[in-house]
């Protein structure tokens, strides 16, 4: 029997929708590089996903979170990362650019995309307070955890297409304004230093 409530859908949803590391870094992705980028943007923060996934059900993200040192090191790690993203935005380096000469490698883009998402130690965790809320309170198995957890990463990267697809029918406008394009840089670029600031006041529990 599925575990897919419309209950789990909906609160998946909700959770997915809600602007993070994911969305920001699939907006500037697209803006930059058009609705293609945006896709392989998408790919790489929803594959993080579901290794974060893969750490959960292994029984991992028990051991990240009684390892105050592991969790912090990670976490850290992460910051530094969006607070250079954020460096990069603005200076338009590395082909982070909103309006770049020419596209980032799509290894890049993805790379980029999964290393944001695995280095935020909330992500594991996130998934052993989450899906077991939807599973049943005795018998529930490794699958039937699986299941949530696929469905949520497939939710993840097609609310990711829907975001890249909102940035690409507006980006054409958005580049033949320089003045709005520096204004995007400098909102990015303030997003991933908002976002790793958040992510520096997280705490294991």
């Amino acid at each position: 029997m599925s575990s897919l409530s419309p209950e789990f859908l909906l609160t998946a949803f909700i959770v997915c929708i809600s602007p993070g590391i994911g969305v920001v870094y699939t907006l500037s992705m697209t803006l930059g590089g058009g609705f293609r980028a945006g896709l392989w943007a998408a790919l790489g923060c929803t594959l993080a996903t579901i290794l974060h996934m893969v750490v959960a059900l292994a029984g991992l993200a028990a051991v990240l979170l009684a390892s105050a040192l592991l969790f912090q090191t990670v976490k850290y790690a992460g910051v530094a990362y969006l607070l250079w993203m954020a460096w990069a935005v603005l200076k338009g380096r590395g082909g982070l650019d909103i309006a770049p000469a020419a596209p980032a490698p799509v290894g890049q883009v993805v790379w980029r995309g999964v290393l944001l998402n695995i280095l935020n130690p909330k992500l594991p965790l996130f998934f052993v307070a989450f899906l077991p809320q939807f599973l049943p309170s005795q018998g529930a198995t490794v699958a039937q955890m699986a299941e949530l957890g696929l469905a949520f990463a497939a939710m993840t990267f097609l609310t990711f297409v829907i975001y890249a697809g909102l940035a690409a029918s507006g980006r054409r406008a958005l580049l033949g304004s320089e003045r709005v394009m520096t204004w995007l840089r400098r909102a990015f670029a303030a997003s991933f230093a908002a976002l790793g600031l958040r992510l520096a006041l997280e705490r294991a529990a």
